[in-house]
């Protein structure tokens, strides 16, 4: 950040205690720590934990999975629940925190969780969603982007549910 987002002035680097050298805005008087987007993504089973859904959005040729920003005054675990819901139709079961990583290119800290449909309806999926498919776990693995932030959250919660240690 080389500008203030509140008044476009140049800022300059000044010691803020403990946190060591931070934006500064020295027009508004005060230090400004990054902002950046929260989002959620999740990796949506069925019932039974052999099929994982895998999306296509905004006419992209690639799966992905099913994901969304945190709203204002929303939790990470409410904007789960509330995505699925719109954007497949489905209700959300159990879920569980996975891991998290920024991702550059939107600015944009990325929350996974591993989660389960009540069931493998498709048949409310919205508009907002250009494809949804049902996968085996071996087809998902093929089928999601290769070398996307998708990919390796996909990898982490397959290896955790492999070790048995998924909800």
């Amino acid at each position: 950040m080389k500008c203030c987002y509140e008044c476009g002035e140049k800022l300059i680097e000044k010691e803020c205690g403990m946190e060591g050298l931070v934006p500064y805005c020295e027009k508004c008087n005060t230090f400004r720590f990054p902002i950046f987007n929260v989002a959620m993504s999740t990796a949506l089973f069925n019932p039974t934990l052999d099929k994982i859904l895998l999306i296509k959005q905004y006419n992209r040729d690639a799966y992905v999975l099913v994901a969304g920003y945190v709203n204002k005054g929303e939790n990470a675990e409410e904007t789960l629940v509330r995505e699925v819901e719109e954007e497949i139709g489905q209700k959300v079961t159990r879920f569980q925190y996975m891991r998290s990583s920024y991702f550059e290119k939107s600015n944009t800290l990325m929350l996974n969780f591993m989660s389960v449909a009540e069931s493998e309806d498709l048949s409310r999926v919205s508009s907002e969603v250009d494809v949804a498919t049902w996968f085996t776990i071996a087809e998902a693995k093929e089928q999601v982007m290769q070398g996307s932030l998708a990919h390796s959250f996909l990898n982490t919660i397959l290896e955790r549910l492999e070790q048995g240690i998924i909800c």
